[in-house]
């Protein structure tokens, strides 16, 4: 089936994700203020001229929680704690229709838990893409148990829409990308600090003998120091006191201007 996609939230996940999602049909944006919103709309814009010949009318930005009554396909995108996605995923459960699938974008807190908040597991699924959501392939499909096997369907119908490629991975803290990588980002800047070594060194190890797109000490400036820490304790990581130091000091990264590099 034809999804009308619906995204809750105004973020870096959120814009990435409608703008996405306008490549193959409408989609409805919600956000908590005019403020928001207005930020919302500059970022959907500046993905779409991106991406090709898309009208911006296909992307929707709505103030009113009501108006995802509309949408098939409804992806919670806020900030990555429980306690803020459990109350919206509540209340966006009473804001659906009864045949949408409602999904969380959470990049390592519990499916089943949420799925509890969300009241309804059976039509829930966890939708985890990557920033920069228009380049990066992979998501993460978490399913609850109570998962019906139309919401694996449409979920993995959605991904192939999106142009993304889907992974069904185990509700484990962290699933698996997660899981794997923060260890290795902390470690890192473990081996920096006890070494005395310059970030842009570590940096070029990894880019230039592994082949990686991207430094661990640069890719932790690009996630976000907080949303890094965030999901380092999701996961039972130790976070390394160095990262700790730069969020004390509103050091969080390439959001801010400054982390462990600056970028002024």
């Amino acid at each position: 089936m034809q999804e009308t996609l619906g995204v809750a939230g105004s973020g870096t996940i959120a814009c990435g994700l409608a703008a996405i999602g306008a490549r193959s049909g409408e989609v409805l944006l919600w956000a908590r203020s005019d403020a928001s919103a207005a930020r919302a709309r500059a970022a959907v814009d500046k993905h779409l001229s991106k991406l090709g010949e898309i009208d911006p009318d296909r992307v929707r930005i709505v103030t009113d929680l009501d108006e995802l009554r509309a949408a098939s396909y409804i992806v919670e995108a806020v900030v990555e704690e429980h306690g803020p996605k459990a109350e919206l995923l509540s209340e966006l459960a009473k804001h659906e229709n009864e045949n949408a699938v409602l999904a969380t974008t959470t990049s390592s807190l519990s499916i089943e838990q949420l799925a509890r908040a969300m009241g309804q597991p059976e039509r829930f699924v966890g939708l985890h893409v990557f920033n920069p959501v228009p380049r990066m392939e992979l998501v993460e499909l978490v399913f609850p148990v109570q998962a019906t096997p139309e919401t694996r369907e449409r979920s993995h119908a959605l991904c192939r829409a999106l142009g993304k490629t889907a992974v069904e991975v185990p509700d484990v803290p962290g699933f698996v990308v997660n899981s794997l990588l923060f260890p290795y980002l902390f470690h890192a800047v473990e081996l920096m600090s006890a070494h005395e070594m310059a970030p842009e060194d570590v940096d070029k190890c990894m880019t230039l003998g592994a082949g990686l797109p991207m430094g661990p000490i640069a890719l932790l400036d690009f996630v976000g120091l907080d949303v890094a820490a965030a999901i380092g304790e999701s996961i039972g990581a130790t976070i390394p006191a160095r990262v700790q130091a730069l969020i004390d000091d509103g050091a969080l990264g390439r959001k801010v201007g400054r982390g462990f590099y600056s970028y002024a």
